[in-house]
């Protein structure tokens, strides 16, 4: 009798060390996304193209052009689809975004980002904060599955504090003290956005985008000989294993 109560003992307390050992689940995979792309600056054309390429890629792999929202700031008016990337604007559309059961969010901006941690919009005088954004994620997607890739310099401050949550991926071109490379006229899309596009078709999970972006990138520095960027990034408990699904 006793030999078997130890026998029962010794399982259970097995059975709890493989569940606390255990890597945890995936989060379900998201049937629907809603989409917020936004260029900030016009100084360079590569926010834009990246935009562009990001849309593209999104269209290609299934999201209906109807749920991408396109801001920059070079938008002239001549195309309905895309709108001015003014602080405003970029903040109703994510606030708008409405996920529902089954649905998540994507958020991509790129542009310049200023020392004290703010994304440059459309109008200079305009930043986007990282609190200002969790806002406006919490209104617009609540605790839908929600990935948030922010490429500028400085951008690290993003990818923790406020813009925390169980619910949130966000990846960041760079540390709170450090700036991104690339904004040149010469190139098609900035270093951070140039791995991005290239890590995209191929990681099975973001975890993996992220990994395969920070080699890239590290790889890019070494090459040109630029002051590591080191790219940031927090994945909530409840999407930690997300895969990348469109």
């Amino acid at each position: 009798m006793c030999q078997r109560l130890v026998a029962r003992f010794c399982v259970a307390v097995l059975a709890v060390l493989g569940a606390v050992g255990a890597a945890p689940p995936g989060a379900p995979p998201v049937e629907h996304w809603r989409v917020v792309l936004v260029a900030g600056d016009t100084a360079q054309p590569v926010f834009d193209n990246a935009v562009r390429a990001v849309s593209l890629w999104l269209v290609e792999h299934g999201v209906a052009k109807a749920d991408i929202h396109r801001l920059t700031a070079s938008a002239s008016g001549r195309d309905p689809a895309v709108e001015p990337a003014t602080l405003q604007r970029v903040l109703n559309r994510v606030a708008d975004l409405q996920a529902g059961p089954g649905e998540g969010c994507f958020v991509f901006v790129t542009s310049h980002g200023g020392h004290e941690g703010g994304f440059y919009l459309s109008r200079r005088d305009e930043m986007l904060q990282p609190a200002a954004l969790a806002r406006a994620l919490s209104r617009g997607c609540g605790s839908a599955p929600t990935v948030v890739v922010v490429s500028s310099c400085f951008s690290g401050g993003f990818a923790h504090g406020t813009m925390d949550a169980p619910n949130r991926i966000i990846l960041t071109a760079a540390r709170a003290d450090r700036p991104s490379f690339g904004c040149t006229t010469g190139r098609t899309y900035t270093n951070y956005d140039a791995c991005l596009l290239g890590a995209l078709p191929h990681a099975a999970t973001w975890r993996g985008v992220f990994s395969d972006v920070k080699n890239c990138i590290e790889q890019r520095e070494r090459q040109e000989n630029d002051l590591p960027s080191h790219p940031q990034a927090s994945f909530g408990a409840a999407v930690r294993n997300l895969s990348v699904q469109f």
